[in-house]
């Protein structure tokens, strides 16, 4: 398989998590994380998910120094989408982290999910201007 091949079909796979993830997502915010059951089903669809992107990331720059190559994008989305994507990864893990240890929602849940959020929009805006890649 092409590496063309491969983001394609990485590209195609985001773009259906990432509906999987917001829907998710969107059920927590709404239940107050209420729900033992779906916050456990959004943190393996957000697990799915961060692999996802490390495959997308690594078809775009192998494993030559992310952080820089992302740092000098052209694109402020693409470079905002860097930052709230690690910002929303991190929060993720302390946010789980938390839930595992006492099974309530905490304020650090509720930032998660504003930067997934805005992670998710800026992803949206991402997508739209490789659109031209998906019709292909």
């Amino acid at each position: 398989m092409t590496k063309k091949n491969k983001l394609k079909l990485c590209d195609w796979s985001l773009l259906v998590q990432t509906v999987f993830v917001l829907v998710s997502g969107l059920y927590l915010e709404l239940t107050n994380s209420q729900d033992l059951f779906w916050v456990w089903v959004h943190v393996v669809l957000c697990s799915v998910f961060i692999g996802a992107v490390v495959w997308h990331l690594y078809l775009h720059f192998k494993w030559k120094s992310w952080f820089q190559r992302l740092k000098g994008q052209k694109s402020p989305v693409t470079r905002l989408l860097a930052l709230f994507g690690v910002l929303a990864f991190v929060s993720g893990i302390v946010a789980t982290a938390h839930w595992v240890c006492s099974y309530t929602h905490a304020s650090i849940g509720g930032v998660h999910g504003k930067l997934g959020f805005i992670f998710i929009a800026l992803a949206a805006g991402h997508t739209a201007k490789h659109f031209k890649f998906f019709k292909r």
